[in-house]
């Protein structure tokens, strides 16, 4: 049987990926989904499909939050929302649909977490944002993990206000359950609409009435669209089904007026003059190995064109300026090759070292000068460390880095190709700085260092505390531990995990990269507002 190559390697990695995203879309599975159609009701999905434009791109946020979590309760694919950027009447639009095939679209805790990110990007690029409710509140077994705290359940209704107050368009249609405290989400929203006989909107429902107060009354009478439309006021439109509702929905957006852009610079896109399709064969399967991360860049960009920064300085940082699609982008990668310097010292790849760290805040610094949005694409092992290096002023280049990078005004997107460890993550823009949009392709690794080298840490401080108890383990038990705590180790290092968490808004084919980075900046572009560019105390 032949070896397998490289290629087919990334390639089975890709198809593993998108064979675990085939069953996250059918949700609550083909017996929910039929339930709901019974029900007069289209899925989260249909309804969005439905709602943008034919034939118009979309990127998913989120759809493997909460992956391989909540087993004990059966599971919640896609965290029972589905989120997506998409062209609604020409206009680009945050969409937040509930599944209601998944618990009855029951609020999780990381379906908290995934509503707040999707208000976060209409906030950070101005976008519309439009709620498809259908959700049966919170799902009561964990409420003390959904209610009370700053980032849960509440901070979504805050986040209507402040939304309505920047002059955000919020549109709502309650399409099925809409109970208790979530009843406020489409009522805080500019305009709510209301499908006749599934779409419900109460503070409370008809079983809860009847053993506060003693009244019965059922569902529709309490709050259907009849009610709200007619007698309390609530809802603004009634439509006859789903199809009509999101009818409605895009007259609505079509409406809108127009506002001022950023102003970041397009040209006519480009396909890249390098097949894409070859990253394939670039990128080693064995994250270890070396390889060009500029020929990644060269299959990425438009014309396969980068104006490099500091070419010769710096080698194990690339910065350049591009077009992908059009778009102006200033890059830095880290370079995974083994680089020669100047002073004929050899530098190892993937690390950044004082002078890179030196370049790339400098370049930083001249794209937000120049309005131009950053992208960063991670392979990163961390800083470079010893004594040499300390003694080098390290810290302080990585901290400059950091300071450039964390004060940026220009839009930012980050994309993990490979490895993303330690300091590296935070200096290379990961997910605590702040990203208008962060991606994994399925090589990506995401932890405080490598498996290797945490396992080796973790298994030493076990046997020192076995060895303090008295205990002596013999070498066939060593490697038993050592391999046991490899695999914990890395199973929360891969994509899916990082996914599952949101510290990725999700995994994509590398192919999928430049939609991704495309419709980031073009929503990006929504926003004019702008602050001085200031990086407060750097030292040099």
């Amino acid at each position: 049987m032949a070896a397998i190559t490289n290629s087919e390697s990334i390639k089975n990695l890709c198809i593993e990926f998108s064979e675990k995203l085939k069953v996250i879309h059918s949700g609550g599975g083909a017996k929910k989904i039929a339930e709901q159609h019974e029900k007069g009701k289209l899925t989260a999905r249909e309804r969005i499909e439905r709602l943008i434009d034919k034939g118009s791109p979309m990127i998913e946020i989120g759809a493997f939050a909460a992956y391989d979590m909540y087993k004990e309760y059966g599971g919640c694919p896609s965290a029972g929302v589905v989120v997506v950027l998409g062209y609604v009447c020409n206009r680009l639009c945050v969409i937040v649909a509930n599944d209601a095939t998944v618990k009855a679209g029951a609020w999780f805790p990381m379906t908290a977490k995934k509503n707040l990110r999707a208000q976060e990007i209409a906030m950070e690029n101005k976008l519309p944002i439009i709620y498809l409710v259908d959700s049966a509140g919170i799902f009561l077994p964990l409420q003390d993990e959904v209610f009370a705290d700053k980032e849960h359940f509440g901070r979504i209704f805050r986040n209507n206000a402040v939304l309505s107050s920047m002059g955000i368009p919020q549109i709502a249609a309650i399409m099925g359950s809409c109970v208790a405290g979530g009843a406020y989400l489409p009522i805080l929203s500019d305009e709510a609409l209301i499908v006749d006989k599934t779409g419900t909107v109460f503070l409370a429902g008809s079983f809860l009435v009847k053993s506060a107060i003693g009244e019965d009354i059922d569902n529709e009478t309490l709050g259907g669209a009849t009610t709200h439309c007619e007698i309390s006021g609530v809802t603004d439109y009634k439509c006859a089904n789903d199809d009509d509702c999101l009818k409605k929905i895009r007259n609505i957006i079509s409406k809108l007026g127009h506002n001022p852009k950023a102003g970041f610079d397009r040209t006519t896109p480009k396909p890249p003059k390098e097949r894409p399709n070859e990253i394939y064969d670039i990128l080693p399967a064995d994250r270890t190995k070396p390889y060009d991360m500029k020929q990644i860049i060269k299959r990425l960009v438009d014309n396969s064109e980068l104006d490099e920064y500091k070419e010769l300085y710096g080698k194990s940082i690339i910065c350049g300026l591009a077009r992908i699609e059009g778009w102006a982008v200033g890059i830095v990668a880290n370079q995974r090759l083994l680089v020669k310097t100047k002073k004929n010292e050899m530098q190892m790849g993937g690390v950044i070292y004082s002078d890179a760290a030196d370049k790339a805040a400098r370049f930083i610094m001249n794209c937000n000068q120049k309005k131009i949005p950053l992208l960063f694409l991670h392979d990163v092992t961390g800083f470079m460390v010893g004594s040499r290096a300390e003694m080098g002023g390290i810290i302080k280049d990585g901290a400059k880095m950091v300071s450039a990078m964390a004060n940026s005004v220009v839009p930012k997107f980050t994309v993990i190709v490979g490895n993303s460890y330690g300091a590296g993550n935070y200096a290379m823009c990961g997910k605590a700085f702040d990203p208008r949009l962060i991606y994994a392709w399925p090589t990506a690794q995401i932890a405080v260092m490598s498996g290797a080298s945490a396992a080796k840490t973790l298994l030493q401080i076990k046997i020192a505390s076995l060895k303090n108890s008295g205990k002596e383990i013999s070498k066939e038990q060593e490697q038993t531990l050592l391999n046991e705590i490899i695999q914990h180790y890395e199973s929360k290092t891969s994509p899916y995990y990082a996914a599952s968490q949101l510290w990725v808004d999700g995994i994509i084919d590398p192919l999928e990269t430049r939609k991704i980075i495309s419709i980031g900046i073009e929503a990006a572009n929504h926003n004019p507002e702008w602050k001085p560019y200031n990086v407060g105390i750097i030292q040099t």
